[in-house]
């Protein structure tokens, strides 16, 4: 008697979606799946479209069609009071004198809430823990490094407790150190069950966490799969390889066969 398996959930299926800014498609039918503890990280060149689609998926850029569905459900603004967001790098205060737990603590507020809940100090430095600056709790973030500003703005979507957290280059500006500290904390969400979509230029320390890439060719899926090796901005679909100071142009595309869409 022959047995099935039973897929495995999904906490992002994403079909088809078509992103249009100012009148130009940028998104041409990309499908998209993230799974509970599953590190997917969306890659491709400069202006492939990886941006506009994390936009879409949390709700800042409407779809011109295609569907979004969040825990296998819709992706109303009650399910996505479960999603965490880091959006390209921002300085944390936004200019505003603020300290990292008052920053941190603001991932709290939304949806109708104009307080934080009774727990929230224990959230921002269970959260501040997950990315080893809790120590910084009472510290005003516009002394912080470059590279500690974005852990606590990381805090600031981990404090949701996200069942998927989604983040648009979160390692832009993070020095060594902070890179390492953001992949022991991948890490945990990962034992944790939480998904994670994320944008990335180069895996650095976050390699042996990532599960799948998906890559981006000017808005279309271009290759999903184990992440090739020896990644780097020369490797990525719509990188020009035909540089000024170099003599003759490349032999070659890509060094890595990117395969097509699967």
């Amino acid at each position: 008697m022959s047995s099935t398996t039973a897929p495995a959930p999904r906490l992002l299926e994403a079909r088809g979606l078509r992103v249009s800014l100012d009148g130009t498609e940028i998104l041409h039918g990309v499908d998209l799946d993230v799974a509970p503890g599953e590190v997917v990280a969306l890659m491709g060149g400069n202006g492939s479209g990886k941006s506009t689609c994390v936009r879409a998926v949390v709700g800042v850029l409407p779809l011109d069609s295609g569907s979004l569905s969040l825990w296998s459900g819709t992706a109303d603004a009650r399910a996505r009071r479960h999603l965490g967001y880091v959006p390209q790098r921002l300085t944390a205060s936004g200019g505003v004198a603020a300290t990292v737990a008052e920053v941190v603590s603001a991932g709290l507020l939304g949806a109708g809430a104009l307080r934080p809940p009774r727990d929230a100090r224990a959230r921002v430095l269970a959260a501040l823990e997950d990315m080893g600056v809790a120590n910084l709790v009472d510290r005003h973030v516009g002394h912080l490094s470059g590279g500690q500003q974005q852990r606590v703005l990381i805090a600031r979507a981990l404090v949701r407790q996200p069942r998927l957290l989604v983040m648009d280059e979160p390692m832009a500006g993070m020095d060594l150190q902070s890179q390492i500290a953001f992949a022991h904390a991948l890490g945990h969400l990962k034992e944790r069950g939480v998904g994670v979509l994320i944008v990335l230029h180069e895996l650095g320390p976050l390699a042996r966490h990532i599960d799948r890439a998906v890559v981006l060719d000017a808005g279309c899926v271009a290759h999903v799969g184990p992440p090739p090796h020896d990644l780097g901005v020369h490797a990525l679909p719509g990188h020009d390889h035909e540089h000024p100071h170099e003599g003759t142009p490349s032999p070659h595309t890509s060094p890595l066969n990117w395969e097509g869409p699967q």
